[in-house]
């Protein structure tokens, strides 16, 4: 890998950790970015996985404010975003990228138009559910948060814009709120996933590009908390709009692609 190679990998991690925090798709850059350097479509896929991971977890540090009260809820919600990781993780290792990437579109789509519906869906649930109190959104979230580890273990693409959608439907809660929890979330996917990809690098020799690895990593840390800053001055409205746009750019990448 030359220098410029190098230097574009790490501009895509920066702008990956950046877009992660504040919406979600970050991989939409750093994944087209290591298969135009030729890497293959898995390698590439584990590698940016990978490289990703500290960029979830500086960007969940920096909306530690909003994450205030929610330990209990998210410490449940992780279970289920665990589970799922490990899943997503050996369906990416087990099967060939057709079997699950055909539904990729259908989903991304499917979960922005939640995002869209998302306060008309959540005052309706919330009438349903009046004189309950499920601060940690029931069983179906659980179930929809796993689904979302699945998918996340597996591609993670619009992991974040899956889980925005889902939360904010279920959970009777501020965006910015919502997109704190979605941050932590997605750190434990990311980071299940890269354990479970390096014990296979390890006991059984899947291919992992470390220099891909270490530049993702760097920008994506150095992104993540540019995007906590300016993720958190965004009112709900125009984060919104945002989760929209950068999921109709992900659908036309894929499409492209």
């Amino acid at each position: 890998m030359n220098l410029l190679h190098a230097t574009a990998v790490f501009a895509a991690g920066m702008a990956a950790g950046g877009i992660n925090t504040i919406v979600g798709s970050g991989s939409l850059i750093t994944f087209p970015t290591l298969l135009a350097l030729g890497q293959p479509p898995v390698v590439a896929n584990v590698s940016n996985n990978i490289g990703l991971v500290p960029g979830t977890v500086t960007g969940a540090y920096g909306y530690r404010e909003e994450l205030k009260g929610q330990r209990g809820r998210l410490l449940r919600l992780a279970t289920a975003s665990l589970t799922g990781s490990v899943i997503g993780g050996l369906l990416l290792l087990g099967l060939p990228s057709a079997a699950f990437n055909i539904i990729v579109v259908p989903l991304i789509l499917l979960a922005l138009v939640l995002v869209v519906v998302q306060p008309r869906l959540q005052r309706w649930m919330l009438r349903r559910r009046e004189g309950e109190h499920r601060p940690h959104g029931g069983p179906m979230l659980w179930v929809g948060v796993l689904f979302a580890g699945v998918y996340g273990g597996y591609f993670g693409a619009a992991q974040g814009i899956i889980l925005i959608a889902f939360l904010g439907i279920m959970l009777d809660d501020e965006l910015q709120r919502i997109n704190a929890g979605k941050n932590v979330l997605s750190a434990v996917v990311n980071g299940t996933a890269a354990i479970l990809f390096i014990l296979m690098w390890l006991f059984a020799g899947t291919d992992i590009s470390w220099w891909s690895v270490l530049l993702i990593a760097g920008g994506s840390t150095c992104g993540g908390l540019i995007g906590a800053r300016l993720g958190r001055r965004i009112p709900p409205l125009v984060l919104r709009g945002v989760i929209v746009v950068v999921g109709l750019v992900a659908v036309a990448n894929l499409l492209l692609s």
